[in-house]
């Protein structure tokens, strides 16, 4: 794996300084393979690659599920607008669906995931974000079990990530904020930690003296 100075290197350089491929590895004097495969940040290293979860039952429906929405956005009448469960048993009825509600009951929560909070404007749009854990009682196939939450913020708009995890590791840790910067599409210039002990190894506050290893390949990955 490549070291982590090299690493931020390479992303700095490309993403910042605009530096080709072909110098950046005349300067670290290494391959440009190696520099190819980093220089997009495509991959994040130190990351476990997750399946990721599909629809695939829903792609027939998906159109007419959508259109089911947009209808309920447009009469905006609230006693006649269409729950999950209103959706599954048209679909049923009148295109012949066969999936299970639990899948229609998941995608329809997934269209309607939306945030609006306005607080007055104490920070410029992109400026920062808070990251912090919390913990959550939930019932995964009937057993009572505890998960970690992962919690990014955004201080402007006071939009909010939260993601469930097994635990608080760094593999957690990584991908919780590599799916919050997908869902708010960017990348704050600043993040703000309450002694996160996933991104602290020794210190406190303005008085952190090492970083954890991952959290400085997440860093550098972001350059």
């Amino acid at each position: 794996m490549i070291e982590v100075d090299q690493y931020q290197f390479i992303r700095h350089a490309y993403a910042v300084e605009g530096l080709s491929q072909r110098e950046i590895a005349r300067r670290l004097g290494i391959s440009r393979n190696t520099v190819k495969k980093y220089v997009e940040g495509e991959v994040m290293p130190l990351t476990v690659k997750t399946p990721q979860r599909g629809f695939p039952v829903i792609g027939p429906v998906k159109d007419i599920i959508n259109g089911y929405l947009e209808e309920d956005r447009q009469n905006n009448l609230p006693k006649q607008r269409h729950t999950a469960k209103r959706i599954y048993d048209r679909l049923c009825k009148e295109h012949g669906f066969t999936g299970g509600y639990s899948t229609i009951r998941q995608f329809v929560h997934q269209l309607k995931q939306t945030t609006k909070v306005h607080i007055p404007l104490e920070f410029d749009p992109g400026e920062a974000a808070q990251v912090d854990w919390g913990t959550a009682i939930a019932y995964i196939k009937g057993q009572r079990t505890v998960v970690q939450l992962f919690c990014m913020r955004l201080c402007h708009s006071a939009a909010i990530f939260v993601a469930a995890f097994p635990t608080q590791r760094y593999e957690s840790f990584l991908m919780g904020h590599r799916k919050a910067f997908e869902f708010f599409g960017g990348v704050p210039r600043r993040l703000i930690y309450d002694n996160v002990k996933t991104a602290v190894k020794e210190g406190w506050g303005r008085h952190v003296t090492q970083e954890q290893l991952p959290f400085q390949y997440l860093k550098a990955h972001y350059a």
